[in-house]
């Protein structure tokens, strides 16, 4: 256990990274018709996550050698369990404050966020292997590039949500809701970041 191929690291923030995705998708979907059936399959994939993460780390720490840095390990993992942590909270809040509509504004916030998920899966794929770290820093241009669009799309759905809607709890509900989606598009920069860190480190 002291020295465990790289390949065991890379395999499980792989596979943390596909859960991620896979809930984002599940949001998209949930977005688009709530339910009590998705809510429960982002719940699911919520303690997926948290379960790689509690190996990836427990690996970590009973590690004596590992691929790329424990600091840079830990906190990639830790950045990519917040993304899920605010997808689910999103969604949950939505269940919880029985938000009153759906609109497209919120609607093209969440597509952003699952094609930034992507991105995320994909620039983690490739951190097995760093012969063309330019590859990979590509990726994070683009997750970075997205994470701007995600803001955007965030001030355009507040700046409608002020203008249709009249009732101030229902705004400060789906505001709410709102910041969460946003926020996640920010952890997906965050994770960004890390992996540059990572590249600038292993060049």
């Amino acid at each position: 256990m002291l020295f465990p191929k790289s390949k065991e690291f890379f395999d499980l923030i792989d596979q943390v990274a596909q859960n991620v995705l896979d809930a984002a998708r599940i949001l998209e979907d949930f977005v688009a018709s709530p339910n009590e059936a998705k809510l429960r399959q982002l719940e699911d994939k919520e303690h997926i996550g948290d379960h790689l993460t509690h190996t990836l780390i427990e690996m970590l720490n009973k590690t004596f050698i590992t691929p790329i840095d424990r600091e840079d390990i830990h906190a990639l993992v830790t950045r990519l369990d917040d993304i899920l942590d605010y997808i689910y909270g999103g969604a949950y809040r939505m269940v919880l404050y029985k938000m009153p509509y759906v609109n497209d504004n919120f609607k093209d916030l969440v597509r952003v966020l699952v094609r930034t998920a992507e991105e995320v899966s994909k620039a983690t794929l490739k951190l097995s292997d760093l012969k063309h770290p330019q590859l990979v820093l590509a990726q994070c241009v683009e997750i970075n590039r997205l994470e701007n669009v995600a803001d955007m799309a965030h001030r355009k759905a507040i700046a409608a949500l002020f203008e249709e809607e009249k009732d101030p709890i229902a705004i400060i509900k789906i505001k709410e809701v709102l910041d969460q989606m946003e926020t996640a598009t920010d952890r997906c920069e965050d994770v960004a970041n890390v992996i540059e860190s990572i590249i600038l480190k292993n060049a």
